[in-house]
């Protein structure tokens, strides 16, 4: 049983692995045995590199800014030249920015749409077509999110990033499933992260405790909870 999600002898490449989800899907599929491509903003996020190499994986990091449209121009033939056997694309990195629908600056929804939802339309294109014009299997894992279902408050440019994302993940499923390519996405609801770290931290617990007691468990989740699900997509235990 153990070995349907073993990942040994794989590399995945992964968005947004400084922190968060991100970060712990990274060093969970590290776990399983992959070795991992961080894309990374800033070269100087160390934290997850040296974790994944403390479990013997290797890492290699390539910079992009995912909010800025040409740093991804390239990016999959760069990585694809110099590691041209990996087989896992995850896509974590997304910003958020809480503001009142009707105040919400042009720019600013601009900038969440583009990292969050054509970063990971860039990524995933590039990356199928490199797949498929190999004749290779694969598998895609993007972050959708609670809100693609619940739209949210405050977080107009947000919901539709993600609902996008949530969208996106089925249309390629559907283009690309029976070619050998599995694409699927996780909806993270409420899990304590840096990104909503304001709003767990604010002295009016009101909206905090309002959404607390909505949520089954009674708590927030915890990026680690986000290995076991990464794993299993990733891994010959959801190939069919």
């Amino acid at each position: 049983m153990s070995d349907l999600f073993s990942l040994k002898g794989q590399t995945a490449v992964v968005t947004g692995g400084a922190r968060g989800i991100g970060q712990a899907m990274a060093i969970g599929l590290a776990e399983a045995g992959a070795d991992i491509i961080l894309i990374l903003r800033n070269e100087s996020q160390q934290e997850t590199k040296r974790a994944i190499e403390a479990l013997g994986r290797k890492t290699t990091v390539y910079t992009a800014d995912l909010s800025i449209a040409s740093q991804l121009d390239g990016l999959i033939g760069r990585i694809s030249s110099e590691h041209p056997d990996f087989s896992i694309l995850v896509n974590v990195a997304g910003i958020q920015r809480r503001i009142a629908a009707a105040e919400f600056p042009d720019d600013m929804y601009d900038e969440v749409l583009q990292t969050n939802l054509k970063a990971t339309f860039k990524l995933c294109k590039d990356t199928g077509k490199y797949w498929l014009e190999k004749g290779t299997k694969g598998c895609i894992i993007n972050t959708a999110s609670l809100a693609s279902f619940q739209g949210g408050i405050n977080m107009a440019a947000y919901a539709c990033s993600k609902g996008g994302v949530h969208m996106l993940t089925k249309a390629l499923s559907n283009e690309w499933a029976g070619k050998g390519i599995r694409v699927n996405a996780v909806a993270p609801g409420y899990i304590a992260t840096d990104m909503n770290l304001d709003t767990r931290s604010n002295e009016d617990t009101t909206y905090y405790e309002s959404i607390t007691t909505r949520i089954p468990a009674g708590r927030w989740g915890e990026p680690n909870e986000f290995k076991g699900v990464t794993v299993f997509l990733a891994s010959q235990a959801s190939s069919k």
